[in-house]
């Protein structure tokens, strides 16, 4: 609860139209969720933001949110461990709420709540996760009979675990899906994600980030060696996190240009982004030249 208070003073602080909603999920749960709008009418889908294991993450979550909403997007970031008494859930083995289950049916409750309220654009509603948040998206973006039709339009998932749906023989993703994720990521390595990609070239786009751990898009946050993780490979509950800022940008240019490819430029502008025909485009304002060698696109760097 502490977290998803601080990701609501962080919006507000922000300068953005920030409401408390509440959300009924399947099991009975009512998620807290931030409901933010844009400064004017909505010029993009509307999108549901999922958090990582440790709950809401104000200066990730929220950062994203401010990207989004200037960009003309509603953005709905629900909470899915605070309603239930949960803390974080980095270091839980046994976790009650998982990706596969209870979250990816509170994704699918809170994008049809946010697809029915009043001036929400047709046409669906997008998902976005960070790490098990991202795990999420990937089982929610799974083609399943309990999945409905229309519901989603596209499917953002930063550093999610892919070794799972990597392993499934009959996963397959209902609509287009974006993966971002460092190679030297060692708390969900890319791996998996590359394997998931080879599968469904045209329908997963897979960016990997050469140098850039779990949490690179995270602003201004120094190398940190986590530990008592529940996930990381070969158990060793040990795995890294830090911002790596050519990752933070292309990431910060290429999700809207993902989410609304048709935008118009002034949108585009709106979130810190210029955006070329072909290739990695240009990034407003300019960065280094790393940028243009850091992002590989469905293949090994």
């Amino acid at each position: 609860m502490k977290s998803f208070l601080a990701l609501l003073a962080f919006l507000t602080q922000a300068g953005l139209h920030v409401d408390r909603v509440s959300i009924p999920a399947p099991d009975g749960t009512a998620l807290d969720a931030a409901l933010v709008q844009p400064d004017g009418p909505p010029e993009g889908s509307a999108v549901v933001a999922l958090h990582g294991c440790g709950g809401p993450f104000p200066s990730r979550d929220g950062s994203w949110a401010v990207t989004l909403a200037h960009a003309g997007h509603i953005v709905l970031l629900p909470d899915s461990f605070g309603p239930r008494g949960l803390g974080s859930q980095c270091g839980v083995k046994e976790r009650s709420v998982t990706p596969s289950k209870v979250r990816r049916q509170d994704a699918i409750a809170a994008a049809a709540w946010l697809a029915g309220q009043p001036g929400t654009p047709p046409g669906g509603v997008d998902l976005v996760g960070w790490s098990n948040g991202g795990g999420t998206v990937l089982c929610a973006a799974a083609q399943r009979p309990d999945l409905p039709p229309g519901l989603f339009r596209r499917f953002v998932a930063f550093y999610p675990g892919c070794g799972t749906v990597s392993r499934e023989a009959d996963w397959r993703p209902a609509r287009p899906l974006l993966i971002l994720v460092g190679e030297s990521d060692d708390w969900t390595p890319a791996e998996p994600c590359h394997d998931l990609a080879a599968r469904f070239p045209g329908q997963v786009e897979l960016v990997t980030y050469p140098g850039a751990y779990h949490d690179f898009d995270a602003p201004d946050r120094a190398v940190e060696e986590r530990s008592g993780l529940a996930t990381p490979p070969g158990g060793s509950g040990h795995a890294h996190t830090r911002t790596h800022e050519p990752a933070r940008q292309d990431a910060l240019r290429r999700v809207p240009a993902f989410l609304n490819p048709a935008g118009t430029a002034k949108n585009q502008t709106q979130a810190g982004l210029i955006c070329a025909n072909t290739g990695m485009g240009s990034i407003n304002p300019p960065v280094s030249a790393e940028i243009a060698s850091c992002a590989c696109v469905r293949r090994r760097c």
